[in-house]
């Protein structure tokens, strides 16, 4: 798994410092995409199991939650990952344009965003966009906490 880039972000997930990172290879495609640069295979870093675990230790304390942009095309090192942060205290999100996520990686998630971006409906932050966020435990859409007041 490669990660093209991997960011400390606010409003991925509502009320967590959160350690992004964006996975390359996105075989969606998905017509608007704010990051084709994701689309290529092989593209950034990769994501050794070392490197990742240095990253989430330098951050622990600080960082609440860990979001995968993608990924899910790489089940099995995408479910370590999680299933790492999980067992380091972290809260877990990934980002998909699909419209469902295997059961396997919602198993180690505490939210997970779903939907292709469709430029007419809008993101997270509009009323009528096909996009949902949702904490998986419950299937709470809590897309309300992207709304601006």
């Amino acid at each position: 798994m490669y990660c093209h880039s991997f960011n400390v972000v606010l409003q991925e997930v509502p009320g967590e410092v959160s350690l992004c990172f964006s996975i390359s290879g996105c075989p969606l495609r998905c017509e608007g995409c704010h990051s084709p640069f994701l689309w290529k295979k092989g593209t950034g870093t990769k994501l050794t199991q070392k490197l990742y675990e240095d990253i989430l230790h330098k951050y622990y304390g600080f960082a609440t939650c860990v979001i995968f942009m993608g990924g899910e095309w790489h089940k099995n090192e995408l479910i370590s990952s999680l299933k790492y942060a999980q067992d380091k205290g972290y809260k877990t999100c990934v980002y998909t344009g699909q419209d469902q996520l295997d059961l396997e990686i919602l198993k180690h998630l505490t939210w997970v965003k779903t939907g292709r971006w469709d430029k007419s409906l809008g993101g997270l932050e509009s009323k009528t966009t096909n996009q949902e966020f949702i904490e998986v435990k419950t299937k709470k859409r809590l897309n309300h906490l992207f709304l601006k007041t």
